[in-house]
């Protein structure tokens, strides 16, 4: 597996070395390859195969050998552990997989992970990553007219539940610009507001931010897991006469058990009335606004200042796909959440960094 033999020595130590075997490694790849081509995607939509061939855990403990060991595996013992790992998976593209929000195979964005993940890049600048980063731009863009917007602004995140952080994060960046510098001393009791069939990523936020749970006022919904404007206006005025400060408020477009769509348009109206930014959780339904028949489900989600959405959920891009979508073209979110980390852009060269 390693060749030693043009290895640099300096006082014992290997400097260029070790050395992978090329010739073995790429072998060892088009293998691999070949065994996801014969097991994964050629029976993606073979309704004979199983879905997953269950196991207990400690009996997938047993079969898999996952004892972490000092020495290496020979190349056939981890081809086996290839053929293995797909054997005991879930198959998630297979016609009758209907477990949570998303499923489908799409071999186009297959093909595309498998450039990114051979390629690694880290899509923080241009000069590293030029490629990537120009479509982030163009994707962001697109997305951002679907939604309806003339401009804005957006960053990918790893996962929803880290675009509604970000959102109520940016929203309170909004209401006191202070807090970045000088903490959570000395300001008000921050609350927001969301339905109680709301993603629990709200409350997770939360209380990750410092806003606290108890903060986070959960709204009735109707018969059918909807949001309902008048409680959220009830509320709204209850904080106020409390001496509480609302900044937010997190509307959700899909719920994740009953698939209801609040309306948008009326919650928008609440909040242009009392000055409160407006998130939509579109985490999951944010696809709908691709189709002409469904994309009145979303009406008013133009009037959003923020929104989450996860393309991996309808739209078969792969896991995790997830936007986090901004109106604001000024600058607030580079504002809010830049550190300004020099090193990615020495003296002279002009590159563009997300955070």
């Amino acid at each position: 597996m390693l060749q030693k033999k043009n290895a640099v020595f300096v006082d014992g130590v290997i400097l260029n070395g070790p050395i992978m075997d090329s010739k073995a490694g790429e072998k060892f790849v088009e293998e691999a390859c070949k065994i996801i081509m014969e097991e994964v995607i050629q029976k993606a939509n073979d309704v004979t195969e199983k879905v997953c061939e269950w196991q207990a855990p400690e009996t997938l403990k047993q079969i898999l050998d996952l004892e972490m060991r000092d020495t290496g595996e020979s190349h056939q013992k981890l081809l086996q552990l290839c053929r293995d790992v797909i054997q005991y998976s879930v198959k998630t593209g297979h016609p009758r997989f209907f477990n949570q929000l998303y499923a489908g195979i799409d071999y186009y964005s297959l093909v595309a992970r498998f450039i990114t993940e051979a390629l690694n890049p880290s899509v923080y600048t241009y000069e590293v990553s030029p490629v990537f980063l120009l479509v982030e731009e163009a994707v962001i863009k697109k997305m951002v007219e679907f939604i309806g917007w003339e401009e804005g602004d957006g960053i990918f995140n790893p996962g929803g539940s880290v675009s509604n952080m970000y959102a109520m994060n940016l929203a309170r960046y909004k209401f006191c610009p202070e807090i970045k510098e000088k903490g959570l001393s000395g300001l008000p009791r921050l609350v927001l507001f969301t339905s109680e069939e709301c993603h629990y990523s709200m409350k997770k936020a939360a209380s990750f931010l410092g806003i606290g749970t108890e903060n986070v006022y959960f709204l009735k919904t109707d018969e059918r897991g909807k949001m309902i404007p008048e409680e959220l206006e009830k509320q709204v005025q209850r904080a106020r006469k409390e001496g509480s400060a609302p900044f937010l408020v997190c509307a959700t477009a899909g719920t994740t058990v009953l698939g209801a769509f609040d309306p948008l348009d009326k919650i928008a109206d609440i909040c242009e009335k009392h000055g409160l930014w407006l998130h939509v959780d579109a985490s999951w339904g944010g696809s709908a606004l691709i189709s002409r028949k469904h994309r009145k489900l979303l009406h008013g989600i133009h009037r959003a200042d923020s929104v989450a959405w996860n393309p991996h959920k309808m739209l078969l891009a792969g896991i995790q796909c997830c936007a986090f979508l901004v109106k604001d073209n000024s600058g607030l979110l580079k504002k809010c959440y830049s550190a300004k980390a020099a090193y990615l852009f020495p003296a002279g060269q002009v590159l563009r960094c997300q955070l």
